[in-house]
């Protein structure tokens, strides 16, 4: 019963994860201000196949500083 559970947010997490980077892409934004977000998505996909519930956590943190506008500095 558990792993069910376990695919369940594999799944969600999987689709906010695809969501996130479609927001990304669709940014008015600098581009390295694109590759610093995009690189943290990338972070967080990678943290989901050690550690699906702390991935969780990082990503609904991530969309929620997208949603207020809270972006990280421009790489060079």
């Amino acid at each position: 019963m558990e792993r069910d559970g376990q695919l369940e947010i594999y799944a969600e997490v999987a689709v906010r994860l695809k969501e996130a980077h479609a927001r990304v892409r669709a940014l008015q934004v600098p581009e390295g201000v694109r590759m610093a977000l995009t690189r943290k998505l990338l972070v967080i996909t990678a943290a989901a196949k050690h550690d699906l519930a702390g991935a969780a956590k990082r990503l609904e943190r991530f969309i929620t500083d997208l949603d207020e506008g809270r972006f990280p500095e421009e790489e060079r």
